[in-house]
């Protein structure tokens, strides 16, 4: 697979999404786009008093220019659109519940919507036009993955991918010609971040800033295309193939336009950690109404490669609590939840829970089946008493396969958004039902609305 080819079919995938306006969505691609934004939002919410995050925002508050855009951190903040991509960017991963795009690692929605929500209320654009850029970004960057896709988990998405998406995104919002999309892409491209996956992993909470960085990246190259600082049209090749190693097929970007949306494809959270570690969680769960988990004696995971690489029985943040499969399983079995309480700094530490943790063990789930079945788990308890139970999850809750009710995420969104914001929920409520006049209206004003304490 050739840098030509690549770059013919981003021509052709910026051509598709150029031309694309919002009533050419289909209205359940609309109404995921506008479940996509709330959740996120809320995912930002959720992360408001993180001690760490409070003081990255109050750094960037402390350096900002004219206000412009919302920090969502119930603190009634507002900077100029940057220093707000770059603070929401930053929450938007911190909590774990951010929506993720299933087929491949990447989580798209936040790619695309720090950049989106600083943009359109800096500008004022309506709703609408924040969705129509929020799909159109998504399938940008869900292509972007699916044409590069790497043998092993090296590169963490949020560092290699967010760039990109935040780009396209700006760029459809923006409505740029497609001379520019193609060199804002392609510059933003040459500036993502070779974030390690084993930094999470390994404690390190730089990984949550790499949404919030790349979001201002994605904001500078587009802003940059368009005094004509571009980057070649070769670049995704030249950067995720010839730089990154990864296997090229310029068929996920060109082909099959409109027959199936990238954002129809994502998957929710309701458990705070890595998605690989929930079939975990929900086989925990179910084994916990067979017996007591504080009588367990040990814990065994038959479980997928993605999961086996989140190996760390002694996490020291929290960051690493959801990204070790010692702690995700522990923790859920104990607390009987995988809630956002359940992976606070309070239960890392938790004598009990860290005892376990050095009880649990893995080994591959072989043969693992094809997608959407490919992170399956097995979860063994052995009690204290000798009694073996075992439970199977082949695909957890939350992707297109097993998606969860609509009513499920609202009350996610709505019980953690409501203490923060009270009027939030409500005007949420009005985009995820689509109504035409919370469309068609100023996103500046919606803000508004719902940011009121």
């Amino acid at each position: 697979m050739t840098a030509e080819s690549v770059a013919a079919a981003l021509v052709k995938l910026v051509a598709f999404t150029s031309k694309t306006e919002w009533d050419d969505i289909p209205q359940a691609v609309q109404a995921r786009a506008a479940l996509v934004l709330a959740d996120d939002i809320a995912a930002m919410v959720a992360a408001r008093a993180e001690p760490e995050l409070v003081a990255l925002q109050k750094g960037v508050a402390a350096s900002a220019g004219a206000a412009e855009a919302t920090i969502f951190n119930a603190m009634g903040v507002r900077l100029d659109r940057y220093s707000a991509a770059l603070a929401n960017g930053c929450a938007s991963d911190w909590a774990e519940l951010d929506e993720g795009y299933r087929r491949v690692i990447c989580h798209a929605g936040i790619y695309c919507l720090p950049t989106l929500l600083a943009e359109a209320e800096a500008e004022d654009y309506t709703t609408s036009d924040l969705l129509r850029a929020l799909v159109l970004g998504y399938e940008t960057v869900a292509r972007v993955a699916r044409c590069f896709t790497f043998s092993n988990l090296v590169l963490h998405p949020h560092g290699s991918l967010a760039a990109v998406g935040g780009a396209a995104a700006l760029c459809a919002l923006r409505r740029l010609a497609p001379d520019v999309t193609i060199g804002a892409i392609s510059s933003a491209a040459t500036m993502v971040l070779p974030g390690p996956y084993t930094h999470p992993i390994k404690g390190s909470l730089c990984r949550n800033i790499w949404p919030g960085i790349s979001a201002q990246t994605a904001m500078r190259a587009v802003d940059w295309a368009g005094h004509g600082i571009k980057g070649l049209p070769s670049a995704l090749h030249d950067v995720y193939a010839d730089a990154f190693g990864a296997a090229p097929d310029a068929a996920e970007l060109s082909e099959g336009f409109g027959d199936g949306w990238a954002i129809s494809d994502g998957y929710h959270k309701v458990f705070a950690c890595c998605q690989y570690g929930h079939a975990t969680i929900e086989a925990n769960l179910k084994l916990a109404q067979q017996a007591d988990p504080n009588e367990i004696e040990s814990i065994h995971l038959v479980t997928h490669e993605k999961a086996r690489i989140m190996d760390n029985p002694d996490p020291d943040t929290t960051i690493s609590g959801k990204f070790s499969m010692q702690h995700i399983a522990a923790t859920s079995a104990l607390n009987r939840s995988g809630g956002f309480e359940a992976f606070s700094a309070h239960v890392l530490h938790d004598p009990k829970v860290a005892a376990l943790r050095h009880k649990v063990t893995m080994s591959a789930y072989d043969p693992v089946p094809d997608w959407p079945n490919d992170r399956p788990t097995r979860v063994d308890w052995t009690m204290k008493d000798g009694q073996e139970l075992s439970h199977e999850v082949m695909s957890a809750r939350g992707g297109p396969d097993l998606p969860f009710g609509p009513e499920e995420i609202r009350a996610k969104i709505e019980g953690i958004v409501e203490l923060a914001y009270p009027a939030m929920f409500g005007v949420l409520e009005s985009i995820l039902a689509l109504n035409p006049e919370a469309l068609n209206t100023s996103w500046r004003g919606r803000v508004a609305r719902m940011t009121v304490v």
